[in-house]
């Protein structure tokens, strides 16, 4: 993960949480939280990419949503200082730091 990278998921996590009512987050913890959700998105969201699969071709792709809303989930058990509601607000929180990272990605690539 490249430090560029680092900043802009650390940007996406705090405008995620100040739009999606239910998630709490420090300036600090976005830090521990982009760097959490870096080591899950690599070694785990494979595997379940790969589990999931069937149910990924069947829903086109739609599941995948669900997938990384239980992943916020579980990095909220990891991460302290961040807190989620409800798994609508993790899902909820999944779609715009998804948005807000791929905007910024775009953005920071010119």
């Amino acid at each position: 993960m490249t430090l560029i990278h680092l900043i802009a998921t650390i940007i996406a996590i705090l405008i995620g949480a100040y739009l999606v009512p239910g998630i709490g987050i420090t300036l600090v913890a976005s830090l521990a939280l982009a760097v959490v959700l870096g080591i899950i998105n690599l070694f785990f969201k494979p595997i379940i990419r790969l589990l999931t699969l069937p149910l990924n071709i069947l829903t086109l792709g739609i599941f995948s949503l669900f997938v990384n809303a239980g992943l916020i989930l579980l990095a909220s058990y990891i991460v302290p200082d961040f807190t989620v509601a409800s798994f609508w607000s993790a899902f909820l929180f999944s779609i715009i730091v998804s948005l807000v990272t791929a905007f910024l990605g775009v953005i920071l690539k010119r």
